[in-house]
This record gives structure tokens, sequence and C-alpha cells, in this order.
């Protein structure tokens, strides 16, 4: 499974009255683990900031008077996010300025849902935290994710927090991801949002035959004290 976290940041809340997107963030993963690969750029939006915007970005109009028009990036950015589901928190607002920008860009393009799915993890976090504050840094807060440099909204350090805590809120397993390879070992794989390097080596840790034995003795006792032997795991 190929997803794709994506976060924007805009000139203003509402794209109907003509607001542009500055920046797009977005970090692949693959099989619900960092791929290493990040789709980052900043986009001149052509128009002024609405009051207040500017200040939860940092980003001026002189920062972005050089930057490429989203007509520009438009085919990269297309291609970084075919085929896959995308993951936005609150992905209302992403997707209206998307759709915005690309039927600016032209007809051809069509909308993101031709070339892409949706999760929305503003939905989810809603339907898993009823009646309590939900927004990234709330989630962050709840699940252990660490945003005490989120000074700013930004959108490719917002896509790499949101990618944490999607993960940490759907599995449990917040960091960290197993993997058998073919000689038994299992791979324990910690996020790494480098593209190369040494920190995207994974460590590895053999399982003995005697910690397996043990462990399908626990769960044959488990089963056995299950309501009619019903259990999820041998699914």
């Amino acid at each position: 499974m190929r997803q794709v976290v994506l976060d924007t940041e805009t000139t203003g809340l509402e794209w109907k009255i003509g607001n542009r997107v500055v920046e797009i963030g977005c970090v692949e993963l693959l099989e619900r683990r960092p791929s290493g690969k990040t789709f980052h750029v900043y986009i001149n939006p052509q128009r002024e900031f609405e009051s207040g915007a500017q200040e939860v970005t940092g980003l001026t109009l002189d920062f972005l008077a050089d930057k490429p028009l989203f007509a520009d990036i438009i085919d990269d950015f297309i291609a970084f996010i075919d085929g896959a589901e995308l993951v936005i928190h609150n992905a209302a607002f992403d997707i209206g300025f998307l759709d915005y920008e690309m039927s600016l860009a032209g007809d051809r393009y069509g909308r993101i849902e031709t070339h892409a799915g949706v999760l929305d993890t503003l939905a989810l976090a809603r339907q898993k935290y009823p009646g309590q504050r939900n927004s990234l840094d709330a989630l962050c807060r709840r699940l252990g994710v660490d945003n005490a440099h989120r000074q700013l909204h930004g959108a490719l350090l917002d896509a790499q927090l949101l990618a944490e805590a999607y993960l940490a809120m759907t599995s449990g397993q917040g960091e960290i991801g197993f993997d058998a390879g073919s000689d038994g070992a299992v791979e324990v794989a910690v996020p790494s949002w480098m593209p190369t390097g040494d920190a995207g080596v994974r460590p590895r840790a053999t399982v003995s035959a005697a910690d397996i034995d043990a462990h399908e003795a626990r769960m044959a006792a488990i089963a056995k004290k299950a309501k009619d032997g019903r259990v999820l795991w041998p699914r």
C-alpha cells in the first residue's frame, strides 16, 4: 500500500474568494513505513496574504517572489501523488485548495480524486477520540509525538508530524513497525525522514525458537479463555 501524507499552507482560509496555495509538503509511506521520499515546494501565489495568515506560516511575499507558480509544479506534484492514498488532516480544506489550483492550471488535470484516494485523519480522530480536541498539536500531545520544534506552520514539517501521529493512532505502534526477513529475523523499522544515509538502516533482532514456542503457548492459553474459542489473530 502506498500512502502520501500531505499538508498545504495558503494565503488565507477560503479558496472561494481567491486565496492560493503557497506551500505543499508530502511524505511517502510504503506499507505504513516512511520510504524516505518527500515532495516539498514553495509557490508564488501572485496575491497578498489575508490578515493573520502570514503570521501563521512565517512566509512573506518577498520570499515567495522568485518561487515557481503552481502551474510550473503541477506535473511533478501529480506524479508524486498518482495512485496513492492521501492522508490529510482536515482533508476538505487542502483538497478544496488543490482542486481550485488544478482548475486554474487547466481542465486536463481534473481533480485530486482523479489521481488519488483520500483519508481524512481529522474524521478518524473524531471517531476515535469523541468530544476531545483533535487538532494536529492535540494529537501529537495525546500520542507522544514530539512537536516541540513546531513554532510555525510548515507544510513538510506538519506532514512529517501527521505521519507519525497517523501511524500511532491507527496501529499503536507509533514509530516502530515489524517485518520478518527471509532468514526468520525480525526487522525493527524506525522512521527516518532522511532519504539517504545510515539513518535508514534498520536494526535486526533474531527471535529464537524458544521465544516462538513460548509465544504460541501463551496465545493458546488465551484462546481457551476466549468466548466460544473465537480469536482474531489466526485470521
